[in-house]
């Protein structure tokens, strides 16, 4: 996976996400969809068996989902994984507070 593609992405996204407008080529439904795509497969985006059933289930391209997710680190509505890729933490990914 290219992962690093996604964090060179998050420099342009910068100045969006402070609007939190979606990434060029993608739309509020297309971010919806990500979201839910991306809980039901446990919240994280790190190799191709992630990837592959987001974009599946969303109807997105590669592009579209790894600019997702680089708007979704860049807007802090996801966490970079110490192992690579990212995790969601907003709609059905929101970690429970203690």
């Amino acid at each position: 996976m290219r992962i690093k593609t996604v964090f060179l992405g998050l420099a342009g996204l910068t100045v969006l996400a402070a609007c939190d407008v979606p990434p060029q080529g993608t739309n509020a439904e297309d971010v919806a969809r990500f979201q839910a795509a991306v809980a039901s497969i446990g919240c994280d985006m790190v190799g191709e068996s992630d990837y592959l059933p987001v974009e599946l289930q969303a109807g997105l391209t590669r592009e579209q989902t790894t600019s997702l997710v680089a708007f979704h680190l860049a807007t802090q509505k996801a966490v970079p994984l110490e192992s690579g890729g990212a995790r969601l933490v907003v709609g059905g990914c929101t970690p429970e507070t203690a």
